[in-house]
C-alpha cells in the first residue's frame, strides 16, 4: 500500500511538473501579437528583405523575434527560390538586402533593423 500511495505522489508531481513547465514557457518569451506589425509592414515599404532556409536555426531565431508580425516582412525562402538568392550574392542566412543592394549577414538585432531602415521600433 505505501508503495503504491509513492508511485501515486510521483506521478502527480510529475504532471504538475510539466504543466507548470509548459506554462512558464508560455508566457515568457513570446512577443504579444501585433507588437511589431508596423514596424514589419515598415520594413516591407522600404523594400528590406530577409532571406533565409526553413532549416536554419538563425532564421527560425531571427523570425521568432517578430513574433506574428513576421508575416509582413519580406522573406524569400531560399530553398524554394534558389535562383532569386544566387542573383542577390545571398551566401548564407539570414541575410537582409535593402533596396539599395546592401547586405546585412547574419541575425540583426530589431534596432539593428531600425536604425537601416529608419522604422521606428515600438517600446518595450
Amino acid at each position: 500500500m505505501k508503495q503504491k500511495n509513492i508511485f501515486f505522489l510521483v506521478i502527480v508531481l510529475l504532471v504538475l511538473g510539466t504543466v507548470a513547465t509548459v506554462l512558464l514557457q508560455g508566457g515568457g518569451g513570446n512577443v504579444p501579437l501585433g507588437k511589431y506589425d508596423t514596424f514589419a509592414q515598415c520594413l516591407a515599404s522600404k523594400n528590406l528583405t530577409m532571406y533565409g532556409a526553413s532549416w536554419c536555426s538563425h532564421c527560425k531565431a531571427q523570425k521568432e523575434r517578430f513574433g506574428d508580425s513576421f508575416k509582413y516582412v519580406p522573406y524569400v525562402e531560399c530553398t524554394e527560390k534558389s535562383d532569386e538568392c544566387i542573383a542577390k550574392g545571398v551566401e548564407s542566412y539570414p541575410t537582409w538586402i535593402d533596396e539599395k543592394g546592401q547586405k546585412y549577414v547574419g541575425e540583426q538585432e530589431l534596432d539593428n533593423l531600425a536604425k537601416i531602415s529608419g522604422c521606428v521600433l515600438p517600446a518595450n
